[in-house]
């Protein structure tokens, strides 16, 4: 988002990404940076009072960060030279807020220099983003290390916005993660902005005799006809993922539900028994989303894969 877009993303082969051997610890700095949790609560906090897109940036910031060689926090590494870091990747030209993690990092280097990585920064920012925007809050488990590759290439191992459910599954199950994650992880969506390059071929073209996926409510689909034209030249044209995408809640799946879902992988849940059951559960019940999504995000965040603390989470040491 300067316009977020969604949890939006591209597939290709996997190689094996999850390390589960390092022990995370709620814990892990209550003796050596105690402060840590409230400075990174205060670069969140600052940052939305300014810019209400922060919020989605960081979680999707996140979710990218995990699904490539775990939570090592290499989609915040710079390219450098002729290497193309995850961050230049398709996938992740419009992650922005970046600052916001450099802004937790200098307050962090002052108050406990060189203890705290840039990828457990990056998950309590997620956390406090989910929890500032009206969700539910949670102990992140921490003790992650930052990684020291970066491929803009890799970025095809993320999930695209039209993937159906067979791709949706097998690319979480790649990451130990479960059909119930799956649908839990995709309510992320309920914060956020995708940009009409993401849905288009839900709007025009859908296939050989119809212009438009017939799933769709159709003053719906109208509406997004409207802001997306066929041959749209307006650079940050585009939708809201849900219709209160600002504050963190079930409506992504009630409107699932209705057929009012932006990306093609959001309707493919419905396409499945089991993930068409989970959506109904938690359109009906926001309490079991929450509970839901914090076990996922747990579960997801837990992915780690890294080697050092960066100093500067920008550039390797």
């Amino acid at each position: 988002m300067a316009t977020v877009v969604g949890l939006a993303f591209v597939f290709l082969f996997m190689f094996p990404i999850t390390s589960h051997v390092r022990a995370l610890s709620s814990n892990y700095y209550d003796h050596t940076c105690p402060r840590l949790e409230s400075i990174v609560a205060s670069a969140v906090k600052k940052a939305m009072s300014n810019d209400k897109t922060v919020p989605a940036a960081l979680l999707r910031m996140h979710f990218h960060d995990c699904f490539i060689r775990g939570c090592d926090a290499s989609v915040l590494l710079n390219s450098r030279g002729k290497n193309k870091a995850e961050k230049d990747g398709p996938p992740n030209i419009s992650l922005h807020a970046f600052y916001v993690i450099d802004e937790a990092k200098k307050a962090l280097e002052a108050s406990c220099p060189g203890i705290v990585s840039c990828a457990d920064i990056l998950a309590l920012a997620a956390r406090d983003a989910v929890a500032l925007s009206g969700g539910p809050m949670w102990d992140v488990p921490k003790g992650r290390k930052d990684g020291r590759i970066s491929l803009a290439t890799e970025t095809r191992q993320l999930p695209a916005p039209t993937f159906n459910i067979s791709q949706l599954q097998q690319n979480f199950a790649q990451r130990g993660l479960s059909i119930e994650d799956l649908v839990a992880l995709s309510g992320g969506h309920t914060l956020g902005f995708s940009h009409c390059s993401s849905f288009q071929n839900r709007i025009h073209n859908f296939n050989a005799t119809l212009d438009v996926d017939p799933t769709m409510q159709p003053s719906f689909a109208a509406r997004l006809r409207r802001v997306c034209p066929a041959h749209n030249k307006v650079k940050n044209a585009g939708s809201p993922l849900d219709s209160t995408n600002f504050v963190f809640d079930n409506a992504y799946y009630k409107l699932l539900l209705q057929g009012k879902s932006i990306f093609s992988s959001d309707q493919a849940l419905l396409t499945n028994p089991k993930t068409k059951a989970l959506v109904s559960k938690f359109a009906s019940s926001q309490k079991a989303f929450e509970k839901a999504f914090v076990d996922s995000m747990i579960k997801m965040s837990s992915l780690t894969g890294g080697q050092e603390i960066r100093l500067d989470c920008r550039v390797v040491r």
